[in-house]
């Protein structure tokens, strides 16, 4: 059985038309896939955007900030928590800087939750997205050019040049508010 989530009723035949009239099937309203995005960041508020291949299922070819999808390998053989069996914390700074390592080859300081925001993929599975801002510490930016990349190109960009990528949408947001965040700090 398909549940619609804005009504809770059966919709085993048909499909959910979101505010864009895109028609998604929906089959389970209670499971999400858990995404983390960094919006890494240099002194001169230079941001760092990469570009998604052209494989990617959602957005392919957009530019957006590196991240991925939170696996169970993300914490399953670490430690445990001292609180209780099968529970641990900070797993999602532990997948994004694993998705920065391994999308951008980059060290970054401290991340910074900026916005959480949720969108449903092309294939119907619904994402949650927890966006960060995390200043960046070293290294070279080292793009994998295989045939399983997930990333095609990046530029460092001020948050002005930004607006001349074909961004993802909901990224120029998310630069607006960490761009606001850093100025009034003065870095």
């Amino acid at each position: 059985m398909e549940i619609n989530p804005h009504t809770n009723s059966d919709m085993s035949n048909q499909n959910i038309k979101n505010n864009d009239k895109v028609s998604v099937r929906i089959t389970d309203k209670e499971l999400h896939r858990v995404v983390t995005t960094t919006l890494i960041y240099k002194p001169n508020l230079t941001y760092l955007i990469t570009r998604r291949a052209l494989h990617k299922i959602s957005h392919p070819g957009k530019w957006t900030i590196p991240g991925g999808g939170l696996s169970v390998d993300d914490y399953i053989n670490t430690k445990t928590s001292k609180h209780g069996p099968n529970l641990w914390y900070d797993v999602l700074e532990k997948s994004l800087r694993r998705e920065i390592k391994e999308e951008v080859g980059l060290k970054i300081g401290s991340p910074e939750l900026v916005t959480d925001m949720t969108f449903i993929r092309p294939d119907g599975i619904p994402v949650v997205v927890f966006s960060y801002m995390a200043p960046y510490v070293s290294g070279e930016v080292r793009i994998d050019h295989g045939p399983d990349n997930e990333t095609i190109d990046f530029a460092w960009v001020t948050f002005e040049e930004a607006q001349k990528y074909d961004l993802v949408g909901g990224i120029w947001y998310e630069m607006c508010q960490a761009d606001k965040i850093l100025k009034n700090r003065k870095l």
